[in-house]
């Protein structure tokens, strides 16, 4: 596609619009059709870069990107080569499991850009030679003329030459759902993205007006455009979880594969053994150590995590997602409907007696009145019928188009919300929109623009003409005289007003006035008779109010050291206003995106750790503030539901969208979609994740004892010159049932009382920490001790074959592996009690299951010619048994002697600080 010219760089929206037309050497005619055709050959067609998914088989082979499976892989060929067949098969059978759960579990491929693409309006009204036409929105260039109305899409970023009453809804670039009042005039270069009055965007709806407008950028050069090539361009990051086990299976693959060598090495140069024979005892050796279904058993605790998710209205789309949110420090939450309830509401009126305060949130036309007194001074209850209140009330109501309705158990509102919050503010004294304007019927209009202002309409009341005017407070402040209290009209007092105005902006509210005026000589209604003579009726303070569960969500959020910020399109002073209300810690601190822009990198993470709120924020804004606290450490969740948040949610280490508000390409760029759009679910989804991972290390400190019992006892056999007391097939068996069975019941179990009490998890800490390696080098250990004991009791002590010592061995794995089964239920805590040893359904269920895998496995004929072992007798079996007992309890010593220490070290660490405190006090 042609790059586009140095002037794609130009600020429209700061020039003229007949400078934009000199500039792109259009008229308000637009183009000629050869014209068009040229600049459609240099600029290319207005549409996004398409991105090609990978093929199913490149996805399915993606899976055997491991060096573990690539190890299988080899071991199996060579098996192969060397006539084992049975060997061979099973390895590769192993195998192709483990690539097929992880192709099935990843799903679809990325739709992120394809969701952005379809928001593009399919065809555009443009003026081409002075005559209106349809065409195709790709077929747009720089300089044409195009015509919107009420309800179409924008096809591309506009600087408008026209406009009549235009207002758009740019939720998906700005993240607010308040239609923008648009007009022609010019603002200023530095005028931030949400404030462009004199530009109309791709991708935007028009909701209200119509307007001509020169298009000055098309395809990927548009606002959205840009979004969409950030997007490309953000690297999207590895979970926690999957650097750690990519790291320690490059760890655990070398260290197998150089042990498996130099044991071969070691039988064939000391012992004289057959290379042949040697080279199986390796390939033995690989394969009991490896644990091949480690990928599997990660993979199935992650999908209990979804599913578990999914019941708490949390949907999952990438499975690492579920593990990460364990260690997420902190959110990035959009504001507007993701924390508030996108419900405008009267919060205050100023009428000239006194402020009122107004109860009751949203829609729902339910709450009292209270004046406000002096402060310490107790509020006392306005009546509903309170002539001024009332007069107010019904003028809010008149001086308004928008309509309350209540659907199926829903209160809506139909209009502009603003216009609506008034509405219900009057419905909460009883007052009905729809009978006060067939009561007062309206004569006339002049409808808001963002030239004039205001509002104003020519009502019938009680017999004679009325006017009543809506609109800004500095305005309506300039256009009345006086203002009235009670039946009198009084002085106004400028100054008293407008600092009214100010106390009410400082809490973040937006404010309307009200005014009003004698209309009985008024026939057809101008801005004239609008603009002078009025009687300032009173003020009104709306505010969109914070979900009551996300102040419940931020409170559990702070309790468990996950820091909660908000990054919004709206004003700092109400940004700042709800994050106080939803109990943000760094409130009184804000900074813009101009703010932002000025930073450098370095100067953004100094005061990343410091600012809660981030307001009038753009698209890269928010990309940066993940980067910057990833920077610092921190894992991040990022909450968005507009098109604007796409780029910051792939990059984010979770993103997390809207499922109600949020756009489809939100959607598609997170990697969880709350059905509820509900922030209170975001903390359960946290916590749900917290336990997925600590399962998960439950799961892996059991299974890696299993292979490195196995993997130890091959070495020392080889080492020793004795018999192997497991063959290769063998270990690949129990590996596999020890894994599918009892590894699995781990991941079924609660979550630990104090799991949201504890600080998020550091996702740079080792998952196999020091604590854990000595757990696992123990039991590893005793499970050799074990085996090896077991193995030559049968063949020496018992007189058995070798076939019925390596069936005797197996089940010692096993029986061994189902007893530290008991043991993991609890890393630190001990077991020892009926509820740590029978308190877990599935832990006994996996168990009964591994034990009659067994049985058949040891009795049954075909499956002693399959794996080469023999019958046991009930001795051999009771000895098996106190055996793995014996493991159990001496696991549970281990973890007392664990917790006496660490309590020990915790009384040193305390007495140091006393004294330290003690010491800080006396030379103070």
């Amino acid at each position: 596609m042609p790059e586009r010219t140095p002037a794609s760089h130009t600020a429209w929206y700061a020039i003229s619009a007949s400078e934009a037309l000199s500039c792109l050497k259009s008229t308000p005619h637009g183009l000629d059709d050869s014209e068009a055709e040229r600049r459609l050959t240099e600029h290319g067609p207005n549409q996004l870069r398409q991105e090609q998914s990978r093929p199913w088989w490149r996805r399915l082979f993606a899976q055997l990107n491991n060096l573990l499976i690539v190890i299988l892989i080899l071991a199996a060929i060579a098996s192969l080569g060397l006539g084992h067949l049975l060997d061979a098969a099973a390895i590769f059978g192993v195998v192709t499991i483990i690539a097929l759960i992880g192709f099935l579990q990843e799903g679809k491929a990325e739709q992120a850009m394809k969701s952005i693409r379809d928001m593009l309006s399919p065809q555009a009204n443009v003026i081409r030679d002075g005559r209106r036409q349809v065409i195709p929105a790709e077929r747009l260039v720089p300089g044409d003329i195009v015509i919107v109305e009420s309800g179409d899409r924008v096809p591309a970023d506009l600087r408008l030459v026209t406009a009549h009453r235009l207002r758009t809804e740019e939720a998906a670039l700005t993240g607010e759902s308040a239609a923008v009042d648009k007009d022609i005039a010019a603002v200023t270069e530095e005028t931030e993205l949400a404030e462009r009055s004199s530009m109309a965007y791709a991708g935007t709806i028009v909701v209200q007006g119509n307007a001509q407008g020169l298009v000055v950028e098309t395809g990927f050069h548009t606002e959205i455009g840009r979004i969409s090539e950030m997007l490309r361009d953000v690297e999207k990051l590895k979970t926690p979880l999957l650097r750690q086990l990519d790291r320690a299976g490059r760890v655990l693959a070398m260290f197998i594969l150089g042990a498996a060598v130099l044991t071969g090495i070691f039988g064939i140069v000391v012992h004289d053994y057959a290379p042949s024979a040697m080279f199986m005892a390796s390939v033995g050796l690989a394969v009991a150590a490896i644990p091949e279904g480690l990928p599997a058993i990660v993979t199935i605790g992650l999908a209990l995590g979804v599913q578990a998710m999914a019941k708490r209205n949390a949907i999952i789309r990438r499975l690492p997602a579920v593990e990460t949110l364990g260690s997420i420090s902190t959110i990035f939450t959009d504001k507007t409907g993701t924390l508030t309830r996108n419900e405008m509401t009267v919060q205050a009126i100023w009428l000239p007696e006194g402020e009122i305060r107004v109860e009751g949130v949203g829609f729902v036309p339910e709450g009292d009145f209270h004046w406000v007194g002096e402060a310490g001074a107790a509020s006392t209850l306005v009546s509903a019928d309170h002539p001024t209140l009332r007069h107010f009330l019904k003028v809010g109501v008149l001086c308004n188009d928008a309509e309350l309705v209540e659907e199926e158990g829903h209160w809506h509102i139909h209009g502009d919300p603003t216009e609506g919050a008034l509405v219900v503010a009057a419905a909460k004294t009883g007052l009905q929109a729809s009978i006060l304007r067939n009561d007062h019927s309206r004569h006339d209009a002049i409808p808001f623009e963002s030239e004039r202002r205001y509002m104003a309409t020519l009502h019938e009341v009680d017999g004679k003409r009325r006017l009543v005017v809506k609109g800004a407070p500095d305005r309506l402040l300039e256009m009345c005289h006086k203002v009235r209290i009670g039946e009198k009209e009084m002085e106004l007092d400028h100054a008293e007003w407008e600092s009214r105005i100010h106390t009410l902006s400082s809490r973040g509210l937006r404010v309307l006035a009200l005014a009003e005026k004698d209309g009985e000589a008024i026939e057809d209604l101008t801005d004239d008779h609008a603009e002078e003579g009025l009687v300032l009726l009173g003020l009104v303070g709306l505010l969109d109010p914070p979900r009551d569960e996300a102040i419940a969500a931020v409170k559990s959020c702070l309790a468990a050291g996950i820091r909660p910020v908000m990054v919004t399109g709206d004003h700092a002073i109400t940004a700042q206003t709800i994050a106080r209300q939803l109990g943000f810690v760094n409130s009184d601190l804000a900074l813009t995106g101009k703010q932002i822009e000025a930073m450098s990198d370095a100067e953004l993470e100094d005061n990343i750790l410091k600012v809660d709120v981030f307001a009038r924020a753009a698209p890269e804004h928010k990309l940066r503030l993940v980067k910057a606290m990833q920077a610092k450490g921190g894992v991040c969740a990022m909450t968005g539901d507009g098109v604007n948040d796409g780029p910051a949610l792939k990059r984010a280490d979770v993103g997390v969208a809207m499922g109600i508000q949020g756009t489809e390409a939100a959607k598609e760029a997170a990697e969880i979609v709350l059905a509820d759009d509900n922030f209170a679910t975001i903390v359960s989804a946290i916590e749900e994740g917290r336990k997925v991972y600590d399962n998960i290390r439950k799961t892996i400190t059991f299974l890696l004892p299993t292979n490195g019992g196995q993997g130890l006892a091959i070495l020392l056999a080889v080492l020793a010159g004795t018999q192997l007391p497991v063959t290769p097939l063998q270990a690949l068996w129990v590996n596999m049932v020890v894994a599918i069975t009892l590894g699995l019941a781990l991941a079924f179990e609660k979550s630990e009382a104090d799991l949201m009490r504890r600080a998020p998890r550091n996702p740079a800490a080792p998952l196999l920490d020091l604590f854990l390696l000595w757990r696992v080098t123990f039991v590893s250990i005793l499970l050799l001790a074990g085996v090896f004991g077991i193995f030559s009791w049968i063949l020496h002590g018992q007189g058995g074959g070798e076939e019925q010592a390596r069936a005797g061995a197996v089940n010692m794995l096993v029986l061994g592996s189902a007893a530290y089964l008991i043991n993991s239920r609890f890393l630190f805590n001990s077991t020892l009690s009926v509820a740590g040893i029978f308190g877990s359904r599935p832990v006994w269920i996996a168990i009964g299951l591994v034990m009659t895998l067994q049985l058949a496995w040891t009795y049954l004929p075909f499956m002693q010619v399959v794996f080469g072992s023999d019958s046991l007798s009930l001795v051999q079996w009771s000895m098996i048994l106190a055996a793995a007992t014996t493991l159990f309890l001496l696991v549970e010593l281990e973890k007392w002697v664990l917790r006496n220490k660490n309590a020990h070290h915790m009384k040193a660490s305390e007495n140091i600080d006393h004294e330290t405190k003690d010491g800080a006090t006396k030379a103070s």
